[in-house]
């Protein structure tokens, strides 16, 4: 695959020039995506002196096919979806909510074989257990 710019610096380089018209305004704020755009974003930010700041946003994969995006998740709970891979989607509302969820949240299921079982208390036990777990393994690598 042929890239269309050498790096991510020289790409920002780029993108400003065709920004020149928002130098020096204050209602402008450069925005930048972790994993490959905060590069782009600070030539940005530098060349129109505008701030920067940063985006942190999460992909919400598709299960059994991680590389295709079904959305993502940002900052604030904000989720936007592919709606075209939203459809395509068995039990699309179940696997949204399911891959929307915090990872931590996730991991809850795979300390019981029978998942349909399991009352809102257990849950919540499990999590103040594992809580108590890392605080304990945290001292102990104090130590």
């Amino acid at each position: 695959m042929e890239r269309a710019f050498p790096n991510r610096t020289e790409a920002g380089r780029l993108l400003a020039g065709r920004l020149v018209k928002y130098a020096g305004r204050d209602d402008v704020i450069v925005l930048g995506l972790p994993r490959g755009g905060v590069p782009v974003a600070f030539e940005v930010a530098q060349r129109l002196g505008a701030p920067l700041d940063v985006f942190i946003v999460r992909k919400l994969g598709v299960p059994g096919f991680e590389e295709l995006a079904a959305g993502a998740i940002a900052s604030g709970g904000v989720r936007v979806l592919n709606e075209d891979v939203v459809r395509a989607l068995p039990n699309a509302e179940e696997t949204i909510e399911s891959i929307s969820m915090p990872e931590f949240f996730q991991a809850v299921g795979q300390y019981y074989e029978d998942f349909s079982q399991t009352s809102d208390e257990d849950v919540r036990e499990l999590l103040a257990r594992g809580a108590q777990q890392r605080a304990v393994s945290g001292e102990q690598e104090q130590e």
